[in-house]
């Protein structure tokens, strides 16, 4: 295990030598770091680097910028890392490949891919256990509090990674009957997507096959009511037809691999039916703003006639 361990999952800090770096000062050296370790398979021009970092202002005061935040962060990892952390070659930097850290993300992408593929009920226990020590990597969504661009699009990009494992575990624990694990797996992803139907089916399922009818169908209420506060529509037939099978007491045991692809197929639609639900309500809005927007103008031009 190195003895540099970087740690991108919540608020960035790393730690050296059994000491813990909570903060790098100013933060636009700390954001540069994490730029370098998110992105740390390829090298990186300068110019684009002071472009993402400093875009906002003109290009040769950007570079400028760049060279401090450059200088600082060499010399802030020298006595922690070594004099090789980073590879600065002319005008392109990387991330030394032989570098020898410890990265969170890195182990949740790596358990990611060894197990892509695989059905959550057709995993191993040893499968199981790599996925379930990864998304204990996931202390909070990536670079808490950061909101660049950059930094949004790969936040997406690793939570849905930490919801597809997730998601592999529950189906994996409702298998083998481990249906109270399987509802603390479900409430993990409820914590950052609230809205996620696909989940309160697995609780739905879940909470039915473990004896507990009554808390089954009080997941779809509250999956009905939540759908309804953030997107006004109303739960996919899937869920309801789900409800009614819990609620008639007819819901089969342990789902089939092949219910599994079908709920991940559901899962995808739910998604597209939540996008185009908010894209529905914006163009509403615009609507909306546009019809304000003309009658305001209809009144000031009458004014202006009147005077």
């Amino acid at each position: 295990m190195s003895n540099i361990k970087f740690f991108l999952f919540g608020k960035f800090c790393f730690e050296a030598n059994s000491k813990l770096i909570h903060k790098i000062e100013p933060h636009k050296t700390e954001e540069l770091l994490g730029f370098l370790l998110l992105n740390r398979e390829k090298p990186h021009s300068r110019e684009k680097l002071a472009d993402l970092l400093w875009g906002e202002i003109a290009a040769e005061q950007s570079k400028g910028y760049f060279r401090k935040a450059l200088w600082r962060l060499q010399t802030l990892l020298e006595p922690y890392c070594g004099p090789n952390t980073l590879l600065v070659d002319g005008e392109w930097i990387q991330v030394n490949p032989k570098f020898d850290s410890w990265l969170d993300i890195a182990v949740l992408e790596k358990a990611f891919i060894n197990t892509q593929g695989i059905q959550g009920g057709d995993l191993s226990e040893k499968q199981s256990q790599i996925i379930q020590d990864a998304i204990e990597i996931y202390r909070g969504e990536l670079f808490e509090g950061w909101y660049q661009d950059w930094c949004l699009f790969e936040r997406e990009r690793l939570q849905y990674i930490y919801f597809a494992m997730l998601d592999k575990l529950i189906e994996y624990c409702e298998v083998h009957e481990y249906y109270e694990k399987g509802l603390i797996f479900g409430k993990r992803i409820l914590q950052y997507d609230r809205v996620r139907e696909q989940t309160y089916r697995q609780l739905m399922r879940l909470h039915y096959l473990a004896g507990d009818r009554t808390t089954a169908l009080r997941q779809y209420q509250k999956c009905k009511a939540v759908l309804q506060e953030e997107l006004d529509v109303e739960p996919a037939e899937s869920t309801r037809i789900l409800y009614e099978m819990i609620r008639a007491d007819k819901l089969e045991g342990p789902r089939s691999i092949q219910i599994g692809k079908s709920e991940a197929a559901q899962g995808e639609a739910d998604s597209l039916r939540a996008v185009f639900s908010h894209m529905n309500a914006f163009q509403k809005t615009l609507g909306q703003i546009q019809t304000q927007l003309t009658q305001d103008l209809r009144v000031i031009q009458r004014t202006i006639k009147t005077n």
